[in-house]
């Protein structure tokens, strides 16, 4: 039988809003700087991955993983963080993705407490930028868990810092890693994106454009 609904979790870059343009150019900036090719085709890649985690993809797409020492890649880690941090200073209430707002509204009017799970360690920066930051009850960022996505310890750090169980959960997510944390946590997850990505999801939307409250709820009681 199916807990009855507490909360709702949701990823925030391709979810909430579209940064993943602004990751995309920051990464490309980084790479080209380093002599190494990287596409829009690459960036998929990197969807739903921590800055560390991405940027030894990228390393490993140029041969060049072994080239640098740990301090090293974390300089040119936050190196691509300042410059990301420089393009989201433009980030307004519309960026939101579409019917985002209207979904929120719904699940706090009835009663249901709402988090954010994200693998971005600037979560809190955008969530401000867009307005939304004080609508959230909770927002768990890259900064306080050890283990990114695919690994659920997000989404369970969300469920314990928002008082509910697991179970009693939806999570919404745009990256297979992420939908991957979310059911390994034990929760019911949705997905955004092309429907055979999500194999693993309870319910797939082609877009935000398309979430219903209504029909989440119907689908996660049936």
């Amino acid at each position: 039988m199916t807990r009855p609904l507490e909360a709702f979790i949701f990823d925030l870059d391709g979810v909430i809003t579209d940064t993943a343009e602004y990751h995309f150019l920051a990464w490309k900036a980084l790479a080209e700087d380093l002599g190494i090719t990287f596409t829009r085709e690459d960036n998929e890649e990197l969807k739903g991955v921590s800055r560390m985690d991405s940027l030894e993809k990228i390393l490993a797409i140029g041969g060049r993983e072994t080239d640098f020492t740990a301090e090293e890649k974390d300089i040119l880690a936050n190196k691509k963080n300042d410059h990301y941090l420089t393009l989201i200073q433009n980030i307004t209430p519309a960026d939101l993705l579409p019917s985002i707002k209207e979904l929120i509204t719904d699940i706090k009017g009835k009663g249901l407490k709402l988090g954010m799970a994200s693998a971005s360690k600037n979560a809190f920066t955008v969530m401000e930028s867009l307005g939304l930051k004080s609508e959230f009850d909770i927002i768990v960022d890259a900064k306080t868990v050890v283990n990114g996505k695919p690994h659920p310890e997000v989404f369970l750090r969300a469920a314990e810092m928002l008082e509910v169980e697991p179970a009693a959960c939806i999570g919404v997510e745009d990256a297979a890693a992420g939908v991957q944390a979310i059911k390994g946590a034990g929760m019911f997850a949705v997905a955004v994106g092309p429907k055979e990505s999500f194999t693993n999801a309870d319910l797939v939307y082609a877009s935000t454009a398309e979430l219903s409250f209504e029909k989440i709820l119907g689908k996660y009681h049936s």
